[in-house]
C-alpha cells in the first residue's frame, strides 16, 4: 500500500513540475523577438557611365536591424579616384526587411575631374577607388522619431566584363 501512495505522489508531483516548465517557457515566449536597431550601411553597387557622361550610380542600402526600417533619405558624398564627383541624394522612402537590403537608383551629372578619372579607368580596364561620406534618416516605424545615421564608406568599383561603361 505505501508503494502504490509513492508511485501516485511521483507523478502528482512530476505533472505538476511539467505544467511549471511548461508556464515559464510560454512566459518567455510572450516577450517576442528583440527589437535591436543597428547601424545601415551604404555602398555603391553599380556605377553606368552614360555616352552623354552623366552616371547611373546603384547605391545599397543595408539594413542590419533586427526589425523592418523605412529608409526616408540620404545624401552622400561621392569621391572616385580621390576626385570630388558629387553629391547623391535621393528620397526613397522605402522600407528594407530585416538584415535585408535594395538598391536605390541615382542620377548625377558629374565633376569633370571625376568624369576623366573613371573615363580614364574603363579605357584601360582597371578598377577605381571611390567613397561615400554623408548620412542616412531611418524610420523603425511609425511611432518612432525619424533616426540619423553617419555613413563613411571607402571601395572600390571594376570594370564589368562584356557591359561597357560599367562599373561593380
Amino acid at each position: 500500500m505505501i508503494a502504490s501512495r509513492c508511485a501516485s505522489c511521483w507523478t502528482g508531483w512530476a505533472r505538476v513540475a511539467l505544467v511549471a516548465g511548461l508556464l515559464v517557457t510560454l512566459a518567455a515566449c510572450s516577450s517576442g523577438p528583440v527589437r535591436r536597431i543597428s547601424e545601415p550601411d551604404a555602398r555603391l553597387q553599380q556605377l553606368i557611365v552614360a555616352a552623354d557622361g552623366s552616371w547611373t550610380a546603384q547605391v545599397r542600402i543595408e539594413n542590419y536591424s533586427s526589425i523592418p526600417m523605412r529608409f526616408d533619405s540620404f545624401s552622400l558624398a561621392l569621391e572616385t579616384a580621390g576626385e570630388a564627383a558629387g553629391t547623391l541624394q535621393a528620397q526613397p522612402a522605402l522600407t528594407i526587411g530585416p538584415e535585408s537590403a535594395d538598391v536605390v537608383d541615382v542620377q548625377l551629372t558629374p565633376a569633370v575631374a571625376a568624369k576623366l578619372a573613371v573615363a580614364d579607368a574603363l579605357a584601360a580596364g582597371r578598377s577605381v577607388s571611390y567613397s561615400l561620406k554623408g548620412s542616412i534618416t531611418t524610420m523603425p516605424d511609425a511611432a518612432s522619431k525619424a533616426r540619423n545615421f553617419d555613413i563613411e564608406r571607402r571601395s572600390a568599383l571594376s570594370p564589368a566584363p562584356g557591359l561597357p561603361g560599367v562599373l561593380r
